[in-house]
């Protein structure tokens, strides 16, 4: 009589058990969410390739311009929409809105 009783208490534990492992990988904290930081992840590990390359893509850009003058003047005149007298402008596409300097 013994023996009956254990096993159903062993079964009742070990369903007990069962349930809350069931209930407890699927609920908000469970594989869905796992699953979901692991993508969160990926996509970070992603933007942070890409602006890795962007950042040595200017330090790139920031040391050619310190090695050549001609190249910091060519910016300078771009960024600043500066023109040297006598050269002629060509400006194609629509209008921005902005003016050339003279």
């Amino acid at each position: 009589m013994k023996a009956p009783l254990a096993r159903i208490a062993y079964l009742a534990a070990f369903l007990a058990v069962l349930s809350y492992a069931f209930f407890t990988l699927r609920g908000p904290h469970g594989i869905p969410a796992l699953l979901e930081r692991r993508r969160q992840i990926q996509d970070m590990q992603q933007r942070n390739q890409k602006l890795d390359r962007e950042i040595e893509r200017m330090r790139e850009h920031i040391k050619r311009l310190t090695d050549n003058p001609a190249e910091q003047d060519l910016e300078i005149r771009d960024r600043l929409k500066l023109v040297k007298p006598g050269e002629k402008v060509f400006i194609t596409g629509e209008p921005s809105g902005t003016e050339i300097h003279h």
